[in-house]
């Protein structure tokens, strides 16, 4: 049972038992019961001036509750919907992984390169391997720009969510802020306030699946409202719950907070950050899971640029430079170990070697990517036809130690093919992690909502005892009106 499934069935459940509980009181002394808790009616035989029994009147109407699973809901509800929110997110960023059938990932379209350029390595005059090697660099690049944009598309969706949250969450304590002075009042004035009580319980609900909130009942049927956190969300009135949306996203965009009564609860620089609710979940997949994998991605195309960099052939002391695959920064290799933002979606092809753009398919084999007009760093001046070290050498790249950014939460010692896979692994036991923890949760949900249900909902056969002994009351009461008023005719029938 997924977890939306475990809360509708929870709704369902609470709905039931309401309507129940409405029916049921409505029939023994007019109130209805439309929300959490089922009402206690208490009924008192009445007696005539002989000792008979005469009937039945209501004593009063309690409300039975239990407010220790309805807070176990509550926190359930907040801690569910939050890892609900990462899942979806995951799955939205393993599309870039696609199936072990389809080959779509970034290890996957290394792994294809590697083996292109193998097959051009050993026939290096053959144009047909040379195109080939080229067409799965271009899909690499194709692969990590699309992936990268995928991962912001992500991000941008999650704020966007995050502000609907954030709407909610305002319209919710308004509600509550109403229902809260009706309570409040009534209370106060000694007034049956059951059915207000059971509409705040319902908003609270509502409430815990945007945000994880704790809560403190006071005098008169007051309460406070604070985020898991301990941010005041409401007293007496409700406290400001405000967000500024960021429409696009790129890698070196930052998302803006999520301030309650002017303190920051979620995204950067939350002093007091929330741990649970849809939009903790939605800031934690906007600022961390997503920012994490676009980081990985980021390192996958340095790695590549620095394993096809071309070095200086003529014994000097020339810096390498962006070979196959360059940047917006190119010749120039981005800065060794150091993570570069949005790299990415920067990484293209380089047009010296693409016919397309002018260049020359022979420097695939013979090097003199990065400056054709600069002998020093072409690898073959005699352009021997059969020429495959240079190639060779690129192949083993794949496998050469890497030092990488530790800040992508991978192995920074590890060759670029490895990397990749890593990749891989990370973010598909990140979303089996969440599957397995959203499952579990949505199961402890269900059963905090049964057991609630068990707990204060309507108990047909005592509610149905209770209706008998009004249904006898009434028939004998039935009866002595008939007989007295039969005696009253034969009075009047022997006066006559």
């Amino acid at each position: 049972m997924s977890l939306s499934v475990a809360l509708k069935v929870a709704q369902s459940a609470l709905a039931a038992r309401q309507t129940e509980s409405s029916v049921i009181a409505r029939n023994v002394s007019g109130a209805q019961d439309p929300g959490y808790s089922r009402k206690s009616v208490l009924l008192s035989q009445t007696y005539t001036d002989s000792g008979q029994a005469g009937g039945l009147k209501v004593d009063g109407i309690g409300r039975v509750t239990d407010s220790a699973l309805y807070s176990s809901l509550l926190q359930s509800t907040s801690t569910g919907t939050s890892q609900e929110s990462v899942l979806a997110g995951l799955t939205r960023l393993a599309e870039t992984t696609g199936d072990t059938e389809n080959q779509m990932s970034a290890a996957a379209r290394l792994g294809e390169l590697k083996l292109s350029i193998q097959n051009f390595a050993s026939d290096p005059n053959n144009a047909i391997q040379a195109q080939d090697v080229l067409q799965s660099s271009k899909t690499m690049v194709d692969t990590l720009q699309s992936n990268s944009a995928l991962v912001q598309d992500v991000r941008a969706d999650a704020d966007a969510d995050m502000a609907t949250s954030v709407r909610e969450i305002n319209t919710l304590l308004s509600q509550l802020e109403d229902l809260n002075s009706v309570i409040v009042r009534g209370t106060q004035a000694g007034s049956d306030v059951s059915d207000a009580l059971d509409s705040r319980d319902q908003v609270l609900l509502s409430l815990s699946e945007e945000i994880g909130i704790t809560t403190l009942n006071r005098s008169d049927g007051d309460i406070v409202v604070y985020t898991d956190s301990g941010v005041t969300l409401f007293e007496t009135t409700a406290r400001e719950v405000s967000f500024e949306p960021t429409v696009v996203y790129g890698a070196a965009t930052t998302g803006n907070p999520v301030p309650v009564d002017g303190v920051p609860v979620a995204g950067p620089g939350a002093v007091m950050e929330i741990r649970s609710g849809r939009l903790h979940g939605l800031a934690e997949l906007r600022d961390d899971v997503a920012v994490t994998y676009q980081n990985q991605l980021d390192e996958i195309a340095r790695g590549l640029i620095e394993a096809f960099a071309e070095s200086d052939q003529s014994g000097g002391v020339g810096p390498d430079q962006a070979g196959l695959f360059t940047w917006t920064g190119g010749p120039a290799l981005p800065a060794a170990a150091t993570l570069v933002p949005g790299l990415a979606a920067e990484i293209s092809i380089n047009a010296n070697a693409d016919p397309d753009q002018g260049g020359d398919l022979d420097r695939l084999r013979d090097g003199g990517i990065s400056d054709p007009l600069d002998p020093d760093y072409d690898y073959n001046p005699s352009g021997a036809a059969g020429y495959s070290d240079r190639l060779q050498e690129l192949v083993s790249a794949f496998d050469a130690d890497t030092v990488f950014d530790g800040s992508a939460e991978l192995d920074p010692s590890d060759s670029l093919s490895g990397y990749a896979a890593s990749s891989v692994s990370w973010l598909e036991s990140g979303r089996k992690t969440m599957t397995s923890n959203v499952e579990v949760q949505s199961v402890i949900l269900g059963r905090t909502a049964e057991n609630l249900n068990n707990k204060t909902g309507v108990n047909i056969d005592e509610e149905m005892t209770l209706l008998l002994q009004i249904e006898r009351s009434y028939s004998a009461a039935s009866r002595l009106i008939s007989a007295v008023d039969a005696m009253l005719e034969d009075l009047l029938a022997a006066a006559r």
